[in-house]
């Protein structure tokens, strides 16, 4: 096991989006919409994504303060992919994320379960998974469906 894996932690964050599951899924896994809300906070931007979501397929996104003082690559492979339900992914590092999309009619619930990394707080951590989370709720619910 990966000392990334060994020291992680799992957190989960979730919200209620006011959009059917197809839309949500649609926001939540195309890189045109990727880009405009995966991001904690103004501060950062989400500069590129590439996003191949099938069992084997690549997930791609490139990260960097607005100020250009720091910026990473995201990188992972997903594992299980069940379109308009359940993503799982992991991460370069080893650790894992599952992403759940719970159809309640004409809302949606999305769950993001993952393990931390180790080098920063958790409670950090969580907070800034939910305030991501909470910018796609935003984004989603603000813009009309391309299909």
């Amino acid at each position: 096991m990966n000392d990334q894996v060994a020291n992680s932690q799992k957190i989960t964050v979730n919200t209620v989006l006011a959009a059917e599951r197809k839309k949500v899924w649609e926001y939540y896994t195309q890189p045109i919409h990727m880009t405009q809300w995966n991001v904690p906070s103004r501060q950062w931007e989400c500069l590129r994504v590439e996003n191949d979501p099938r069992k084997g397929g690549k997930l791609f996104v490139r990260m960097e303060a607005r100020d250009h003082s720091f910026g990473f690559d995201f990188e992972a492979v997903y594992e299980t992919v069940q379109t308009e339900q359940f993503l799982s992914y992991t991460l370069t590092d080893g650790r894992n994320v599952q992403v759940w999309f719970e159809d309640l009619g004409l809302q949606t619930k999305v769950s993001v379960r993952l393990d931390t990394e180790p080098k920063n707080c958790p409670k950090m951590q969580q907070q800034d998974r939910q305030a991501i989370l909470e910018r796609f709720k935003r984004y989603v619910e603000t813009k009309e469906s391309t299909q």
